[in-house]
């Protein structure tokens, strides 16, 4: 059942699509806080479970990581033709994973950093709030089954 935003029309997407949409594909953003003020980095990821995956070197992720800070992470599509485009952010914690078991495991998920610099670290975003919302293609709207 479609759920539609009253006030802006536009549909929201319920968790369990928000995580199929995290696992089809493997290009995001994430938004973590440096010296007071946001900051994004396009990353590469894998999932695990629910839990966003990623590698990196040391800088500005991990130390938001070690931190323990707050993140947010983004993933989006968009037609331009069609004006169709959907959107899935996820705002939670950033931990550095360090169990064995856990790292093993990370390493059969395939993800290999895009850059020539070293990624020894892994970073775990685990979800605390995970949203999406869809603006529908032109000539595929219908009438909401439900108003939000």
């Amino acid at each position: 059942m479609r759920l539609i935003d009253g006030r802006t029309g536009i549909e929201v997407i319920e968790r369990e699509e928000c995580l199929e949409l995290l696992r089809s594909t493997d290009i995001g953003r994430i938004a973590v806080v440096d010296a007071g003020h946001p900051v994004i980095f396009p990353v590469n990821y894998a999932m695990d479970g629910d839990v966003i995956v990623l590698r990196t070197a040391e800088g500005t992720k991990l130390d938001a990581a070690l931190q323990g800070g707050p993140v947010a992470f983004e993933i989006d599509d968009a037609d331009p033709r069609s004006h169709g485009a959907w959107s899935v952010i996820v705002t939670g914690w950033a931990r550095v994973a360090v169990a064995p078991a856990q790292l093993e495991r990370f390493e059969q998920l395939g993800l290999h950093p895009w850059s020539e610099h070293r990624k020894d670290s892994w970073v775990t975003v685990h979800p605390e709030r995970v949203t999406g919302r869809r603006i529908v293609a032109e000539g595929e709207r219908a009438a909401p089954d439900t108003q939000a």
